[in-house]
């Protein structure tokens, strides 16, 4: 079906005056809430590389954060936030919108105001648009006016002059309710998507009629999107009739011949639809972008170094759902980096601050930092395995598991980047340290890691791949993380801390100053990892 470029002026004013009748209501300031699986689908059916895997989108808490981007943001920008976090490369046309609209806040009202439609969809439309095609609608959709037809043509003739006309008005009505039957359900679920498409359709047309830096060149295509919006939005005339528009779709067959016109509609125009979702769901994602940065104290554009480069330098970065976390700085030049510190100061927290920074650089060019300069790289953890009951995995099972994913990840060609906590818990210490050093050791070989562990005998081990950093609090308190490894525990310092008592802190602290001379203090370890 091709739209006509141009409509004739007769009877224009008529025809804008029955269209507003026929339009759906302006929407109410409501925000849907969407399941994650909805804000998932664009990935899901676009394609394209993931390079975060599920896990570690789970691990850095990118559901809470890919939530406060998306504050006031309809499905349609929610899905390309969603996308881009999980396998996109900041583009640099993007990072420069988003620049211009924190400099116009005029402009990202304006913005605002035309896309405010779209907060009210309650269907995810990237499915039909981008996922399998949809059916063809069946040959006799053409004839469904004709029981309608027969009903009241079968009626007339009964009530006028032939009783056995009564015969075909229970007929006609027997296919009606046949076809209602077969297609009310789908049709009423159907038309939640047509309300996402008309929505979309007319926020790209109002978009366009815009005079901002952000919609130049929009109008043909903003025009395009009006006229196909008006398509999908037929004149219901028993709708301006009262009682009458409460019976159509059951003795005209009003919804099911909508159903299938707008699925038609859609097949023929689908391209037009595609880019109108892309283009409106790209701006939207940059102004909830441009509101999120614009509600943060600190950020900072990072400079982006090629995937190869084992470089990586944060200047007091931040975790951005921890308002009162404290900034830490770290820099690393061709190795990755083995954390250590007491119990409860912040090495998970640090972890996942560094984690959800780096996607943020990749994804969307900036980080909550002062200056950050770091490789665009995937980026994989390991940080909550868990036993499982339920599958019957035990906790050191489930991290030989996420171990051995981790490996074959980074047996792929491209570089990556790895952030582990506390490796293999689940099993005895020396058993331990030993394969958290073999595992470690074989992914820094090629790869950046970052690792957390309160197995301090690990840091002389990988000290070829890992450079030592500390997280500690200085003279003042502040927390400070600078070069070196722990050296004063506290975990036996918190039995005391927790009411367990002198006794038990004695024997405790025995133990440990025995097994100190044993495995505590190595000798020279650096050979141990070295192939003979």
């Amino acid at each position: 079906m091709t739209l006509p470029d141009k409509k004739p002026a007769f009877p224009i004013r008529l025809r804008g005056w029955l269209r507003q009748l026929a339009s759906l209501p302006e929407p109410p300031e409501y925000d849907y809430p969407f399941a994650r699986s909805d804000i998932a689908m664009l990935a899901k059916v676009e394609g394209g590389p993931a390079l975060i895997d599920a896990q570690t989108w789970d691990e850095m808490l990118l559901d809470a954060y890919s939530a406060s981007l998306a504050e006031h943001t309809s499905i349609f920008g929610q899905q390309r936030l969603h996308q881009r976090l999980a396998g996109g490369v900041a583009d640099p046309a993007s990072a420069e919108r988003v620049r211009a609209l924190l400099a116009t806040p005029d402009a990202m009202a304006q913005l605002q105001q035309a896309m405010h439609g779209l907060r009210s969809v309650d269907m995810e439309v990237s499915a039909p648009l981008f996922g399998q095609p949809i059916a063809l609608p069946p040959w006799w959709r053409r004839l469904l006016l004709l029981p309608p037809l027969a009903l009241l043509l079968s009626l007339a003739a009964a009530l006028l002059f032939a009783p056995l006309a009564w015969f075909g008005v229970l007929a006609a009505w027997t296919v009606l309710m046949a076809v209602q039957v077969q297609f009310h359900e789908r049709g009423k679920y159907w038309q939640r998507s047509v309300r996402s498409l008309q929505q979309l359709l007319l926020a790209h047309e109002r978009l366009g009629a815009l005079d901002t830096p952000f919609t130049q060149g929009w109008q043909d295509d903003a025009r395009r999107a009006g006229r196909l919006h008006r398509h999908l939005t037929p004149i219901r005339w028993l709708k301006m009739v009262p009682l009458l528009s409460e019976y159509e779709d059951w003795f005209v067959l009003g919804d099911v011949r909508r159903y299938f016109r707008s699925r038609v509609v859609l097949l023929r125009q689908l391209e037009v639809f595609r880019h109108s979702f892309l283009r409106v769901a790209e701006l939207e994602a940059d102004l909830a972008l441009a509101r999120h940065l614009q509600a943060r104290e600190q950020f900072c554009w990072a400079q982006a170094l090629p995937g190869d480069a084992r470089e990586l330098r944060f200047e007091q970065v931040r975790h951005p759902l921890l308002p009162a976390a404290l900034p830490l700085s770290l820099s690393l030049d061709g190795r990755g980096a083995f954390v250590s510190g007491q119990n409860g100061i912040g090495k998970s927290t640090l972890l996942r601050t560094l984690g959800l920074n780096l996607v943020c650089a990749r994804a969307f060019g900036f980080c909550h930092a002062q200056a950050a300069r770091v490789p665009l790289l995937p980026l994989y953890s390991s940080m909550q395995s868990e036993d499982s009951l339920a599958g019957g995995e035990s906790l050191y099972l489930a991290e030989l598991r996420r171990a051995r994913e981790l490996l074959a990840l980074a047996d792929c060609a491209e570089p990556a980047l790895f952030m582990i906590d506390e490796i293999f818990r689940g099993t005895n210490h020396l058993e331990s340290i030993s394969a958290a050093a073999a595992v470690l050791h074989t992914l820094a070989a090629r790869h950046l890691v970052i690792v957390s562990s309160h197995n301090l005998v690990l840091a002389p081990l990988l000290e070829d791949c890992l450079a030592p950093w500390c997280v500690r609090r200085d003279a003042s308190g502040a927390l400070l993380l600078a070069p070196g490894v722990l050296q004063a525990t506290n975990g036996i310092a918190l039995l005391a801390e927790r009411g367990f008592g002198s006794a038990i802190e004695d024997k405790a602290g025995r133990v440990f100053d025995w097994l100190s001379t044993h495995m505590a203090q190595p000798a020279d370890c650096s050979g141990v990892l070295v192939p003979t």
